[in-house]
Formats: C-alpha cells, sequence, structure tokens
C-alpha cells in the first residue's frame, strides 16, 4: 500500500513539473481583431520577432492589421518593457533609482504610434516615406478601377487603385469591361466606407489628379480582390514595382492558372 501512495504523488508530481515548463509562447493565437488600433498591432508584431508567427501582415509590406482604425505605425522596432518590471524586482534595495529608471520608457513609448501617422496634409509623392491613411465614403464607381469618393472634409476625390489595371469602358468597352466594374461596385457598394492607404514608393496622384491609393474596405484589400477574381491584371508604372507588388502577382498567378474571370475568355 505504501508502495502505491509513493507511486500515485511520483505521477502527480510529474504532471505538474511538466505544465509549469509549458512553453509560453504557445499562447493563444493572436489576431488583427484583438488590437484596437493599427499602432497597438504594429508594436505587438515588431515584439512577435521574424517570421509574423501570428499572420498579422500577410503582405510583405511590414505593416500589420492595415485595416485596424489609428493611431497607426509602420515601425519595426519591438517595443521596450524590461524597465516596466524594475519597480517590483526590486522595489527596497534600490528605492532611489528606481523612479528615476521607470519612467524613462513611458515618454519614449508614447510617441511610437503617433510618429508615423500620416497627415492629410502631407503632400506625399515617390519616395516621400510617408503612408497617408483616410477614411472615406464611395460616392460612385467609375470602373473596375477607379472610385469617386467623398473626405473626410466633404470634398470628393477620384481614386485610382494602385497596383491593378482593368478593361475598359469609357469611349470603347473592352473584353471583360462591364464585369470589372460590377465586381468593384460589390466590393465597394456606394455609400460604403472604405480606407484608404498610399505607398510611399509611388506618387501621390497620376496625371489625371486622381488619388493613388490601395482601397481597405472590411479588412478586404479591394485591388487584391480584384485580381484574385480574375477580373484585373497587375500594373507596374514605369518599372517602378510598388510595395504590395509580390503578393499581388501571386493573386494574379492563382487567378490566371484557375482561369477565373476575365481570364477565361478575354486574356491569354
Amino acid at each position: 500500500m505504501r508502495r502505491f501512495v509513493l507511486l500515485l504523488l511520483a505521477t502527480v508530481l510529474t504532471a505538474v513539473c511538466t505544465s509549469l515548463a509549458a512553453d509560453p509562447a504557445e499562447a493563444a493565437d493572436m489576431d488583427c481583431g484583438d488590437f484596437a488600433t493599427q499602432a497597438a498591432a504594429q508594436a505587438f508584431f515588431a515584439s512577435a520577432g521574424p517570421g509574423d508567427p501570428h499572420q498579422l501582415e500577410s503582405d510583405g509590406d511590414g505593416v500589420a492589421c492595415e485595416s485596424n482604425p489609428c493611431p497607426c505605425s509602420t515601425t519595426v522596432t519591438p517595443v521596450v518593457t524590461t524597465p516596466i518590471s524594475t519597480p517590483t524586482s526590486t522595489p527596497t534595495s534600490t528605492p532611489t533609482s528606481t523612479p528615476t529608471s521607470t519612467p524613462t520608457p513611458v515618454p519614449s513609448a508614447t510617441p511610437t504610434p503617433a510618429a508615423p501617422t500620416t497627415s492629410t496634409t502631407d503632400p506625399g509623392g515617390s519616395g516621400s516615406g510617408h503612408i497617408r491613411r483616410d477614411r472615406a465614403r464611395v460616392v460612385r464607381v467609375t470602373d473596375g478601377d477607379t472610385l469617386l469618393v467623398r473626405m473626410p472634409d466633404g470634398d470628393e476625390e477620384y481614386v485610382r487603385l494602385l497596383g491593378i489595371d482593368t478593361p475598359e469602358v469609357h469611349g470603347r468597352t473592352e473584353c471583360g469591361g462591364s464585369e470589372a466594374s460590377r465586381s468593384l461596385r460589390r466590393l465597394t457598394p456606394v455609400g460604403s466606407r472604405v480606407l484608404l492607404v498610399s505607398d510611399p514608393s509611388q506618387a501621390d496622384r497620376d496625371r489625371y489628379d486622381r488619388l493613388l491609393r490601395y482601397v481597405h474596405r472590411r479588412g478586404t484589400d479591394v485591388g487584391r480582390a480584384q485580381l484574385a477574381a480574375g477580373r484585373a491584371r497587375v500594373y507596374v508604372h514605369r518599372n517602378d514595382p510598388f510595395r504590395r507588388a509580390a503578393s499581388y502577382q501571386r493573386a494574379e498567378r492563382r487567378a490566371a492558372q484557375q482561369e477565373r474571370g476575365s481570364w477565361m475568355r478575354c486574356w491569354d
């Protein structure tokens, strides 16, 4: 009987030690909906280390959860959290130095999300280094790659979706043009709210004075969705690749291989 009791205790102790040694990295996976702002998601993304283990960023531009509301950030430097634990680890041995080191990370961490936040007055342009994010409401869908939107200040702007090109419907109707326009109306119906995101590697406007932007609605990259449906093709202006070119080209290849949309009857 005594031997059985000792064996039972050893089994319990082994189970307890195993649970205590569990890898903290096995914590629940995080997604964009767990963060109130894009800046909070970006800070977590930077601290999570290389490889994007939580899959918060999928288009290769280093910016996590771009559809989340601002404040916004593009920093990839992990947030320093070591000083936060200082007061609890040495509350009595170094009472004098603790207050000095404790507030240090507070001012440095506070401006981090605000610094990359782009201003609606930033002139933008190729190589500006700024990413502009604006909320707007769809007024009209012009064709498969162009929208008319109302900006927060009430002004209306034409927006040309970055990185894609769809068949023409004005002047002459090309094969697949009407279908591409209908597809964009489904993705961005009139009255819906969209997020406009600039690309620092590209110009702020095209020669027709249209804003050049990635367009997001409810977490969906609308331009990539047009490519995935086979309603658009990748467009690189003057051999100057945009930041999302690689993921856009992958979406285009998959659509072509599966003969989706216009790839079935309009394009080779």
